[in-house]
């Protein structure tokens, strides 16, 4: 597997461009989730995690997002669309888990986890887009590609 690349200028890189989406790396997690445009601006403007019905507009646009790039073909969308969805669960989780996002107090520990870390509005939402991030990860199309992509990276 290649790491992402971060060396490359993505503020004058267009990820439609098919000789630039070569350059495209799928890297671990979350990676490249907001470098990669136009996906990034198009995507990014429907990613909201306030509350359990944000969660549900957002994931379900973002999901409709990963199924209209299945359909055209774009790997690149698909997998940033999946990487919006995991952002989304991962994001409400660190809320869910630490109300003020931040897991870690100035001395370096760890700050205790909420008493309702797993029933607050944010580890709903957190469940809310972890059920649309699995169904992106485990459509078999979208399987199929990141396969043949990673082969080719």
């Amino acid at each position: 597997m290649k790491e992402f690349d971060y060396s490359l200028d993505y503020k004058t890189l267009d990820f439609t461009n098919p000789h630039i989406r070569k350059l495209y790396r799928i890297g671990r997690g979350e990676q490249g989730v907001l470098l990669c445009k136009p996906y990034t601006e198009d995507i990014c403007k429907h990613w909201r995690f306030k509350d359990v019905p944000t969660a549900i507009k957002s994931s379900n646009k973002i999901y409709e997002m990963f199924l209209e790039y299945k359909r055209q073909g774009d790997f690149v969308g698909m997998d940033l669309a999946r990487k919006f969805l995991e952002m989304g669960h991962t994001r409400s989780r660190r809320y869910a888990n630490h109300k003020n996002g931040k897991k870690y107090d100035l001395s370096g520990k760890i700050r205790p986890q909420e008493t309702d870390w797993r029933t607050s509005e944010k580890a709903k939402a957190a469940q809310i887009f972890k059920i649309k991030r699995d169904l992106a990860a485990k459509d078999t199309h979208y399987v199929k590609l990141r396969r043949e992509w990673r082969a080719a990276e």
